[in-house]
């Protein structure tokens, strides 16, 4: 037995001269305290992760969490959700659906929107169209995640940092949540929109598994289509490109269909798909009806949308009444985004031009002109606005009832929508629609877009500013060469016959930029008062 284990002690220690050696007590006690910290680690660590993400999918996480029994839900509102839940809910009646449109299908057309909320919107009714028009088959649009506006793929983040100190070493880990949000079905009611267009065209959420295979494979098309172009293009261009390639895909979609001279089906198909087909989702229509309760509460309101943001004056390069400091951050930030192709920009003369949104000082004596009452409630339909409190001052001396969804709604109410761009504009534009009186202050894509909703709805009051005049009436007042009464006289009149009404678009051939937008006077639509009634 010696001789054996001194062999095995040579065997081991690498020679016969090295004794055994067998581990201490407390390298033993170290080695089990190790175990057990990383093993008390280890459970801390996804027990707080399973808290944090039971929490975010009440909130904010994605639709898979959307149920989960909160950890922090007391027992009565445990026992109330599940009674809730046992309850059979009562059969709601489905309404009639169209009867589904059977056609030779000629491909599938995949679009990628851009821009702001509205300028996609339009796009999406323009597609629609495109796709029936061509006998394909539409995916459900893609909402834009690469221009400035746009709400970001990757909206809520959040990181847990845990920092474990332990005898012997330290357990440092960083765990980031990060989920999507503004997708096509975040903002509309992606049901309502494929079953309301069935009898047009065939719409499907994503491609069958054998498109997708192709598209993944890079077997397909993708292209911009010419701006303004006539449904003709579609037909003689696109069509082949899809018939060859079995599935294209469209990108920077907006303004692409001409204004006019297309047929009469194709515009009135525009129309049923912005006035009908395009619901915002539950919650957005819940949360504005909440806020025009709110305002009709107390009495009539005007929606003002104050396009005074920082973002719109560093692409118009509009400074009138910034600072120094103002002016230069701006010119940094239409510097920083390459595809804001103007850079350089004469502020002076553009807004002589009137291409300049006007500035809240300005909006402020016109409102007053126009003999607006000093007690109307205004709300603001924007973003923040650029130099905040300094800047609207002279709008909220004049008119102490200026109120925002953000001071109307509780920090609760909007914290599904904080931080999405799309969702709040969502916001805006259904309180706008309600108002008794819409007044946009620049020619942007929502007041082109309300303004023929507004038209739509029985030619709503939408005062739509004659800016260049009133630059110049401006500046002659301010210089004391045009008394009040003049001025307020010249505003009027000016604006007498341009609050919404009835009147034709202007065709302007060979020049469709110049053009009245289709959407801010969809003239075609209005003559058919059974389609007036269905909208």
């Amino acid at each position: 037995m010696a001789m054996g284990l001194k062999a095995a002690a040579a065997g081991v220690g690498g020679g016969a001269d090295k004794p055994l050696r067998f581990p201490s007590v407390a390298a033993v006690a170290r080695s089990r305290m190790q175990l057990w910290m990383l093993r008390a680690t280890t459970t801390v660590l996804l027990w707080t992760c399973l808290v944090q993400l039971t929490a975010v999918g009440e909130t904010w996480g994605p639709r898979v969490l959307r149920g989960w029994p909160s950890c922090r839900m007391m027992a009565p509102e445990a026992a109330a959700a599940a009674a809730r839940l046992a309850m059979p809910e009562p059969v709601a009646e489905k309404p009639a659906l169209p009867p589904q449109r059977v056609y030779r299908n000629n491909g599938y057309l995949m679009v990628s929107c851009n821009g702001g909320l509205n300028q996609m919107r339009a796009a999406i009714c323009d597609m629609v169209a495109i796709a029936r028009y061509l006998n394909v088959t539409l995916i459900v649009p893609e909402l834009d995640k690469t221009s400035f506006w746009n709400d970001p793929r990757c909206t809520c983040c959040f990181h847990i940092t845990l920092l474990f100190p332990v005898p012997f070493y330290h357990v440092v880990m960083q765990i980031t949540f990060c989920f999507a949000f503004s997708e096509f079905q975040d903002i509309f009611d992606v049901e309502h929109f494929i079953t309301s267009l069935r009898g047009e065209v065939r719409i499907l959420r994503e491609l069958p598994p054998r498109m997708k295979q192709r598209v993944e494979m890079g077997m397909f098309h993708s292209m911009p289509p010419i701006s303004w172009s006539h449904i003709s293009y579609y037909h003689n261009q696109i069509l082949p490109l899809i018939q060859k390639h079995k599935v294209l895909h469209l990108n920077r979609t907006d303004a692409r269909l001409a204004n006019n001279g297309l047929p009469l089906d194709i515009q009135k198909l525009r129309c049923q798909v912005n006035y009908a087909s395009l619901k915002f989702t539950s919650q957005i229509e819940e949360l504005g009806r909440r806020v025009i309760r709110i305002l009709r509460k107390n009495g009539p309101f005007l929606v003002l949308h104050l396009r005074y943001e920082m973002d719109m004056l560093a692409f118009s390069g509009c400074t009138e009444g910034c600072t120094r400091e103002e002016s230069d951050e701006l010119t940094r930030m239409r510097y920083a985004y390459p595809w804001w192709k103007e850079k350089v920009i004469n502020s002076y003369v553009k807004r002589k031009d009137g291409l300049c949104p006007l500035t809240p000082e300005e909006i402020a004596l016109v409102l007053r002109a126009l003999g607006i009452d000093r007690s109307m409630q205004i709300y603001i339909a924007a973003g923040e606005i650029y130099g905040g409190k300094r800047r609207m001052s002279s709008l909220t001396s004049e008119y102490p009832n200026v109120v925002r969804k953000e001071t109307l709604l509780e920090p609760s109410d909007l914290k599904f929508f904080q931080n999405h761009s799309s969702q709040m504009a969502a916001l805006d534009y259904l309180v706008s629609l309600e108002s008794d009186i819409f007044v946009p202050t620049y020619d942007g894509n929502m007041a082109k877009v309300v303004e023929g909703h507004r038209r739509i709805m029985g030619f709503k009051n939408t005062i739509l500013l004659d800016r260049k005049l009133i630059v110049d009436l401006v500046d002659r007042y301010n210089s004391g060469s045009l008394p009040w009464d003049e001025f307020s006289k010249q505003i009027k009149s000016v604006h007498a016959n341009r609050m919404g009404s009835a009147s034709r678009r202007t065709v302007i051939p060979d020049k469709p930029k110049e053009e009245d937008y289709f959407y801010a006077n969809p003239q075609e639509c209005l003559r058919d008062p059974n389609l007036l009634r269905a909208w």
